[in-house]
Parts: C-alpha cells; structure tokens; sequence
C-alpha cells in the first residue's frame, strides 16, 4: 500500500466538526441510503469483489465526505479491523483516498467520484489480464490441436474461431477501458463467420 504521508491529502475542516475518532449520532443510514448502499454492495459482489467494499464507497460516495474508520464502523456496522482491511483494499484499485484535515491526527477517506474512470481501471488492471489469460489458452491449445494428428480439422476450426473470439472481447474491453467507446464490430464478424459455416454444414 501506498505511503500516506506521501498520498495523503490536505482538506479543509468542516464547521460543526466533532472530536475526531467519535461518531456523530447522525451518521446512522436512512432507509433510502440504506437502500443505495446495499444495491452498490450486491452489484460489486455480483463482479466478483467483495459486498463490503461496495457498501463502503457507496456510503463515502453518498455522504461526499471524508470520514474516518470511526465513523464508517458506526455507519456500516463494520469491525475496527474489517474497515482497516476495506480501506487498503479500495485503497489499492484507487476508488477511495486518505485525507487529513490541518491540525487533526485522524486520517479520514473520501470516495473518488469519477465513476468512468473507475469502472475504466478496474476493467485496466482486473477483466482485460483475465480475458488475456484465456486467449493465450485457447492459442496454446490451438497449436497443440494442429499439432496432434488424430484432431479432426473442424475440431481445429471450432478451437480457432473460440480463440478469435476471446481476442475480439479482449480488444473490446481494452478499447472501452481507454476510450469509453465498445467496438464491437470484430466480434460481429467473427459471429457472422460462425454462423455461416454453421449453415453450410
């Protein structure tokens, strides 16, 4: 993890502030953020992550404002330790930051809210090393498929159109990641040429 004495950031103290490490007893979830927070959590969990770092940047991304361990544990029912550990974590993929206000020895965390540009990192350092992986699978198999003598050619040709077809989707996500644009006219032709053949058989 990053220093944070290097990455930190400077921020303002805000006006009613309260004595750091305590929580404010308006930190408690209304229903509809309850609601958010819960539906940000499920949807992460669905695209593999954890539910809880979900929870905890779409509480900081509602509240748009730093908050401390403190305060996050008494808003989200977290432990001391599961918030540390969240913390690094988003930390890492970069969708929160530590803060520190002049004078307050408590760090606190803010959410990034640039939503593109998170779903474009994640999609950088997480799908497109993935989607990589499988087609450099299914080419090593390719190889060893026209390799091997006793592989019919249709076989070898259902193996190749699976190995282009991985390569299309990794060329469309990478494409998406840096441009915000899903080019997926590759992926039409290869479909297309599978369909054909499919027909002529």
């Amino acid at each position: 993890m990053s220093n944070p004495e290097t990455t930190g950031h400077l921020v303002s103290p805000a006006s009613g502030d309260v004595t750091p490490g305590t929580v404010r007893s308006d930190l408690a979830l209304a229903s509809w953020e309850l609601l958010v927070v819960d539906a940000v959590g499920n949807v992460i969990e669905f695209w593999g992550f954890k539910r809880k770092q979900g929870r905890m940047w779409a509480l900081l991304y509602l509240r748009d404002a730093a908050m401390t361990a403190t305060e996050i544990q008494g808003s989200l029912g977290l432990s001391k330790g599961a918030v540390s550990m969240l913390s690094r974590e988003l930390e890492r993929w970069q969708v929160l930051r530590r803060v520190r206000r002049p004078g307050d020895s408590a760090w606190r965390f803010a959410a990034a809210t640039d939503l593109l540009r998170m779903i474009h990192r994640v999609l950088a350092e997480r799908e497109i090393v993935f989607l990589g992986r499988v087609a450099a699978d299914l080419a090593a198999a390719e190889r060893a498929a026209r390799a091997a003598a006793d592989v019919a050619p249709e076989v070898v040709d259902r193996v190749t159109r699976m190995r282009r077809l991985a390569e299309v989707v990794e060329k469309a996500v990478r494409v998406l990641s840096e441009t915000s644009r899903l080019d997926i006219s590759g992926l039409v032709g290869v479909l297309h040429a599978t369909g054909r053949r499919m027909v002529t058989r």
